[in-house]
């Protein structure tokens, strides 16, 4: 069960995440998904990044 927390969500570098959370699993899980996917057929050599808005900062 996830809970909403009033903390501070940081990279172990100490960076704040933009999402100001940490991903669930089903998150993560719904990318690998779409890779292994049909739709994902013409994608190659791509980074998806599923960081929460950290590569944008």
């Amino acid at each position: 069960m996830w809970t909403t927390a009033a903390v501070d969500v940081r990279t172990p570098s100490g960076e704040p995440i933009p999402m100001q959370r940490m991903a669930k699993p089903s998150e993560v899980a719904a990318n690998t998904l779409f890779l292994l996917s049909d739709d994902a057929s013409y994608i190659a050599a791509a980074e998806i990044g599923v960081d929460g808005g950290l590569g944008q900062v």
